[in-house]
């Protein structure tokens, strides 16, 4: 299990639901403790040579598991699709290839849409843009969504759009990813939800940060994909 940065420091709990999601699943779950950054900070703001360190302790940690999976999808496409960009060895090539999005190792890997969750409440779905554009992840999140008992499904307009977070993106041009996010914050108005979804809790972090400075918003809730799919189950009820 790769745990990124954002839901290390600030929402644990993310975690610690997919790990009881995946026990009652049956799969056995490993942390390895020296596990750090994937360095997709680092890679973005364009400083390759720092971010190759990163990289390969991320593989010297993870190089023994046949599986490495992370409830995030931009955290994933960083992993599977622009470590060969930085470092083509083979070392960094046979780790990177088997980094999977919590999502998309549910429904392809083990072939589950339903975890047994319970949660009845108007859901709308955003969809990151790692996610969507480097690893194709739309329809397993909507998979999953789909079988959650008394889930009503709000589609969010415009869903393709981005929520204008984009990592350093937002420091360096906060006007714009502002400008960004009112935009997916008006969408998710319209959808009519009480919450709104993700498997990227980077993007939910800017989006849920509109909605707490709006009056208007402030009832609408964020949630991690992982959270809605470990929601109303009794503890030690396998699926």
């Amino acid at each position: 299990m790769f745990i990124p940065c954002y839901i290390d420091q600030f929402y644990p709990g993310i975690g610690e639901a997919m790990v009881r999601i995946l026990d009652r699943l049956g799969v056995p779950v490993v942390f390895p403790a020296e596990q750090t950054c994937c360095g997709q900070p680092a890679f973005n703001s364009g400083y390759w040579e720092e971010s190759r360190p990163v990289i390969r302790q991320f593989c010297k940690v993870f190089a023994p598991y046949r599986w490495i999976i992370s409830p995030s999808g931009s955290c994933t496409a960083m992993c599977r699709v622009f470590f060969p960009h930085v470092d083509s060895s083979e070392e960094v090539l046979a780790v990177s290839r088997r980094v999977f999005e919590f999502s998309e190792f549910l429904v392809d890997m083990l072939g589950v849409t339903d975890t047994g969750a319970t949660f009845p409440h108007k859901v709308t779905m955003h969809i990151g843009c790692h996610g969507r554009r480097e690893l194709g992840v739309f329809d397993h999140p909507l998979k999953l969504l789909q079988s959650v008992r008394g889930l009503t499904y709000c589609e969010l307009p415009n869903m393709e759009e981005c929520c204008g977070f984009g990592g350093t993106f937002s420091v360096k041009m906060p006007g714009t990813s502002l400008a960004m996010g009112q935009s997916k914050k008006e969408n998710i108005v319209r959808s009519g939800a009480e919450i709104v979804v993700s498997g990227d809790i980077s993007c939910l972090m800017h989006i849920g940060g509109m909605l707490k400075r709006d009056p208007a918003t402030r009832h609408i809730r964020i949630m991690h994909l992982a959270e809605i799919l470990d929601s109303g189950i009794q503890p030690g009820v396998r699926s």
